[in-house]
């Protein structure tokens, strides 16, 4: 196997805590949000959409900002479309863009998992960190994500917003 590039023992080191996170972590943000009829992903489109303006995205946008390939979103969207919870129309300007939009009633329900997403995340993750370690962990994964997709929504972000009126991730 000459030219494999095998982990230092750092790297191990390092590896393995992140690979059982990677498996122990969705199941854990997953489960309060089944409560609310939501997957994760769906969650996230939910709150791509609240904060857009006029709660309207290209799906295409949607999808990048999202994080999902735009198979998953266009999917994601039709079953909650059908809930009543967004609505998909055709660009005015480009017939062939299709734009998602946050209902009223999509909003809601978004506002009535927030809670309940906000403390499963916070117990997963930010009540086991010092204010210190959240930032560092926020810039490694900012670097990581970056690595794997260059252009993805965290390659632009120099700070985090604060004071959103609409529910966080």
């Amino acid at each position: 196997m000459a030219g494999t590039r095998w982990l230092s023992d750092d790297e191990i080191e390092a590896w393995r805590p992140l690979a059982a996170l990677v498996l122990l972590l969705p199941p854990r943000l997953e489960e309060p949000l089944q409560a609310h009829g939501l997957t994760f992903f769906e969650y996230s489109v939910l709150v791509v959409l609240a904060d857009a303006c006029e709660r309207t995205a290209a799906m295409s946008e949607l999808a990048h900002l999202a994080g999902g390939s735009l198979s998953r979103t266009s999917h994601s969207a039709r079953r909650l479309e059908q809930r009543g919870w967004l609505r998909r129309s055709r660009c005015p300007t480009d017939g062939r863009v299709t734009l998602v939009t946050l209902t009223d009633e999509g909003h809601r329900h978004l506002v009535e998992a927030a809670p309940d997403h906000v403390e499963s995340v916070r117990r997963a993750i930010f009540d086991a960190l010092t204010p210190q370690q959240a930032d560092e962990l926020g810039r490694h994964v900012t670097t990581i994500l970056t690595n794997l997709a260059p252009t993805g929504p965290w390659a632009d972000e120099t700070e985090r917003p604060t004071g959103r009126s609409t529910p966080r991730r």
